[in-house]
């Protein structure tokens, strides 16, 4: 087992676009979720809606987990979330626009 985390660690170096991606998505997911919260947007994410009263445990999920992924995973099996992850901070930014226009 500890072989494998100094492996996955010894490998964090390849597809590293894929990994930083990855882990940049979720914060501006989580940016943009916050001040959508914030300037009275919904939550549609029951899960985060209620982390939303609780900000050390969303940043708990939204950054030391993925963080925590991007090390395991190899960077080809983050390409399916990176894509669902950039149709989310879509939705997010077309709210925020909508609301603000």
């Amino acid at each position: 087992m500890v072989g494998n985390l100094l492996g996955s660690a010894a490998t964090f170096r390849s597809c590293v676009a894929e990994k930083v991606s990855f882990v940049f998505l979720h914060q501006i997911d989580l940016v943009l979720t916050t001040l959508g919260v914030s300037l009275g947007l919904y939550e549609l994410n029951p899960l985060i809606r209620n982390l939303l009263a609780a900000p050390v445990l969303l940043l708990l999920l939204k950054v030391a987990i993925p963080l925590f992924i991007a090390w395991l995973a190899p960077g080809k099996l983050l390409l399916p979330a990176i894509v669902f992850l950039c149709l989310v901070v879509s939705w997010n930014i077309k709210e925020l626009l909508i609301l603000l226009l």
